[in-house]
């Protein structure tokens, strides 16, 4: 693959076919883990790691899968990988694991992970489909992050509060608090708030695709004055 095809797989991932914000998948953990920053960068980071190393192993099993079968050997292989991983947080980050609960191991049900090792990894080489994980776990986590932040902000006043269940005791005192004695809004913590603020999130990026084409439509119409105007 050129560095133009990595390129546009990389763009894909993080912002044009965004697995939340565009394929609008995996919402139901999204909406409910993200009250906070640290919930969301746990799931986030789980799922990117699920993405990554399923894309891997069912790229590099691609040949050898029939294609009748295809569908339950990748359920078989991501459920393999989200078991590994929920044993692991069990074993090493059990606070963090606590919180998460049932969500970890339903990232076996996230229909984008699935959809990418059927769509991509399939019928692509190793590092693509790696890279296509990577970027894709980016782009999902970036979005869980960014709605835990907006929650967590106007729910309880705070950012990065319990740092310590991902990143151990150092992390005890990252806490940010924004209003001393914050009594809390508490539609933002609420599934209500959890849909507002996703939707928030999806209009601010529909307002910067809408900008970005208008731009790209001047800027080509001027391209073609100018050539009109040197002919």
């Amino acid at each position: 693959m050129s560095d133009t095809n990595y390129n546009e797989i990389s763009k894909n991932g993080l912002w044009n076919n965004n697995v939340a914000l565009v394929q609008l998948l995996g919402l139901c953990p999204l909406l409910a883990v993200t009250g906070t920053v640290i919930n969301g960068l746990g799931l986030g980071m789980a799922t990117l790691l699920t993405l990554v190393l399923s894309n891997a192993v069912v790229s590099l099993i691609r040949h050898w899968v029939r294609p009748e079968v295809r569908v339950p050997v990748f359920v078989l292989i991501i459920a393999s990988v989200v078991t590994a991983i929920e044993l692991s947080m069990n074993a090493w980050l059990y606070e963090l694991y606590t919180v998460l609960g049932i969500f970890i191991p339903l990232i076996v049900t996230n229909c984008g992970i699935l959809a990418r090792a059927e769509a991509f990894a399939s019928k692509n080489s190793l590092l693509p489909s790696m890279l296509d994980g990577l970027m894709m776990g980016l782009g999902f986590t970036f979005v869980l992050v960014t709605l835990g932040a907006i929650r967590e902000i106007l729910g309880y006043g705070t950012l990065f509060s319990n740092a310590h269940l991902m990143f151990g005791d150092m992390a005890r005192n990252w806490t940010w608090v924004f209003v001393e004695d914050y009594s809390g809004f508490l539609l933002a913590i609420l599934p209500p708030g959890a849909f507002i603020g996703m939707g928030l999130i999806i209009a601010l990026k529909n307002v910067i695709d809408t900008h970005n084409k208008k731009k790209q439509t001047i800027s080509a119409a001027q391209a073609v004055s100018a050539s009109e105007a040197t002919a």
